[in-house]
């Protein structure tokens, strides 16, 4: 099976080191949870989106974003079982760099530079099942969809919209090994 896997907010908390960051930086009290549309910025009134996008831009910043619990160990896991994985990211280009050395690499050091897809329209990749966070990547992809939850997207209905909703990183190996 060809698994494709999102790298932001699916295999490491880009999300959380942001909100970290943005508290730091405008003295704000925000949680992660607070952060309930796509748009980090509805969290943050009066902080436009590039103040803090921008914060990608930083040297250390990359170095701040951990990997998703259980994420290294089941993509481990899948490969191990002879799935091909490839990571599919819709990343700036110019944090390309920085997020593969300072996070994909650090914690995924099984996966290699040719299992990295950077694109900007996930729906023009083929494989067999898509895990993303990102609604927009899954709707119109001709794969099996898996939505991670985040706090963005956790009133959509996943299932209505012919997709798996997983709340972790077992609940995704679960779901695979379901659809072998």
């Amino acid at each position: 099976m060809t698994i494709l896997v999102d790298m932001d907010d699916t295999m490491e908390q880009l999300l959380e080191a942001l909100v970290k960051r943005a508290n730091e930086r405008f003295d704000r009290n925000v949680s992660v949870d607070d952060v309930t549309d796509w748009t980090i910025v509805c969290a943050f009134p009066g902080i436009e989106k590039r103040q803090i996008l921008d914060f990608m831009r930083e040297d250390d910043f990359w170095e701040d974003v951990k990997p998703v619990p259980g994420a290294a160990e089941a993509l481990k896991h899948f490969m191990d079982e002879g799935h091909k994985v490839y990571v599919v990211t819709a990343t700036e280009f110019e944090h390309v760099h920085r997020k593969m050395e300072d996070v994909l690499f650090r914690y995924f050091p099984f996966l290699s530079p040719q299992q990295v897809i950077i694109t900007s329209r996930k729906q023009m990749i083929r494989g067999d099942v898509l895990i993303d966070d990102g609604i927009h990547n899954l709707e119109g992809g001709e794969y099996k969809k898996i939505l991670f939850t985040r706090p963005y997207n956790r009133d959509y209905d996943a299932e209505a919209n012919g997709m798996i909703r997983v709340h972790n990183w077992d609940e995704i190996v679960e779901a695979i090994d379901r659809m072998e």
